[in-house]
């Protein structure tokens, strides 16, 4: 079976290399400390923080798991292997709504670097899907949850 590879910026790797290291020598010390601190409370069979301390620990390591495995198969997306105007993996695109004056922009990354609140959508997305290999100045048809929308790229950047 062929393990998923995870499309992502040079700097969107940066940053879950910083994660991990993160998670790796400042979260999981501070994690067994609390458990060790919660033992020392007493029955372990009714003692909540030591129950919270074990969870927390379990999610932390699940963490660390798939951060190591997106890192283990990323695939670095050279933005500049395609041509300029075209919309891809680590490209900013800017379009508008047919019918409408308000620009929208967007930075195509992978989904493991994906962050909407600072402008970052997947590669999997409705929008970057119907985008990516576009051209600036094209029309382009995106179905969203919410109903098709017609977009007009105005700029691509990357």
């Amino acid at each position: 079976m062929a393990d998923k590879v995870f499309p992502m910026t040079a700097e969107g790797k940066v940053k879950l290399e910083e994660e991990l290291e993160n998670l790796k020598l400042v979260k999981r010390p501070e994690a067994i400390e609390r458990i060790k601190v919660a033992r020392g409370f007493g029955d372990l069979s009714e003692n909540s923080e030591y129950e919270s301390a074990k969870d927390e620990q379990a999610a932390l390591e699940t963490r660390i798991v798939q951060v190591e495995n997106m890192l283990r198969y990323a695939q670095i997306i050279d933005a500049n292997a395609v041509a300029a105007d075209e919309v891809s993996l680590g490209k900013t695109v800017t379009f508008v709504e047919v019918g409408d004056d308000e620009e929208e922009s967007y930075t195509i990354v992978g989904a493991a670097e994906a962050d909407a609140f600072n402008g970052k959508i997947s590669n999997d997305s409705p929008i970057a899907q119907a985008l990516i290999g576009k051209h600036q100045g094209e029309k382009v048809d995106i179905s969203t949850p919410g109903g098709t929308m017609t977009v007009e790229i105005t700029k691509v950047e990357g």
